[in-house]
């Protein structure tokens, strides 16, 4: 299930072969072989991570073709600049695709390749795929930690994603089923829009403890009061995860999802979520998901995408 990236992905504008402060991305990405890599990092590191599926969108009954995301964000990644330490490496450690419909074992392979980038002192960014990608990501945090430790899992969203899965696992049961498993786990869901949860779903939430900001809270109340809630959330866990569906996003900013809605947020507001969340130091991973480049008919959607994971270098760089 595991594939290098084909370095050719990394091109673009070139201002500059030789001044640095000119140079971008896919001037300075290096393009590595999970399989074979060992060495430990001592500076800030970040390691990109595709996860090529869309088998749980599929069996959630949503629109399929987030599979294709990762290399098109790569490509959208690659003339962004290198603003950050000269001494900050950013890697890209290919991809892990899921074939022949096995969600699971795509999952548990995605999981040990976390795990091993967090042993590497590498920061792992994880660039889906559906959102059945936040299981994997976890299921690798969680083998790098303690088990006597708490990990709290915070995920912009729209959605609840914590549906019953009895009959099989979807990009809608991942938190449910990672609440019901691991007992040192916390979630925190931003963006809850009641349009797109039903009730149930609600009651669900409430019955596991987990905690949530509705998108109208963020948009038309004090967006401040919200922070604070992510911080009391964030104090009282070990470690984070960071995870971010892109149908939190309006429409208007982000057509290329499986399920959009034009009552979404808007980037600043993510952008500051982010922001706010990278501050406490304890995150230690960072996954997006749901675009879909065969619904992103101008490319926006992918583009938001690349400066949202820019972002994310950013503030790790400060």
């Amino acid at each position: 299930m595991y594939s290098a990236t084909n370095r050719s992905i990394w091109s673009g504008r070139m201002d500059s072969e030789t001044d640095e402060t000119m140079f971008r991305l896919h001037q300075v990405i290096q393009a590595e072989n999970l399989s074979s890599f060992t060495d430990k990092q001592t500076d800030l590191s970040i390691g990109l991570i595709g996860f090529k599926s869309d088998e749980g969108v599929r069996r959630n009954q949503g629109r399929i073709g987030a599979r294709h995301a990762p290399d098109e964000i790569r490509k959208s990644l690659a003339s962004l600049p290198y603003s950050f330490p000269k001494q900050m490496k950013i890697f890209d450690f290919g991809n892990i695709s899921c074939g022949d419909r096995q969600l699971e074992k795509a999952q548990a392979e995605l999981g040990e390749a976390v795990s091993k980038l967090l042993s590497l002192n590498i920061f792992p960014i994880i660039l889906g795929g559906g959102h059945e990608v936040a299981y994997g990501h976890f299921l690798g945090a969680q083998g790098y930690i303690s088990n006597k430790e708490n990990i709290g899992i915070i995920n912009i969203d729209a959605h609840f994603d914590m549906r019953p899965y009895d009959d099989m696992i979807s990009s809608g049961t991942m938190f449910r089923q990672i609440l019901d498993q691991y007992h040192n786990a916390q979630y925190f869901c931003i963006g809850i829009q009641k349009s797109g949860n039903t009730q149930y779903l609600f009651d669900v939430a409430k019955s596991y403890g987990c905690g949530y900001i509705s998108e109208e809270a963020l948009t038309e109340g004090d967006i401040n009061a919200s922070i604070q809630k992510i911080q009391h959330f964030i104090n009282a866990n070990d470690h984070i995860i960071l995870t971010l569906c892109s149908d939190v996003f309006g429409y208007s900013y982000a057509p290329g999802v499986s399920a959009p809605s034009p009552f979404g947020l808007s980037p600043k507001i993510v952008r500051r979520l982010i922001k706010e969340v990278l501050s406490s130091k304890k995150v230690l991973s960072f996954d997006i998901a749901e675009i879909n480049p065969s619904l992103d008919h101008t490319g926006e959607t992918v583009k938001l995408a690349a400066y949202m994971i820019y972002e994310v270098m950013d503030n790790l760089s400060n």
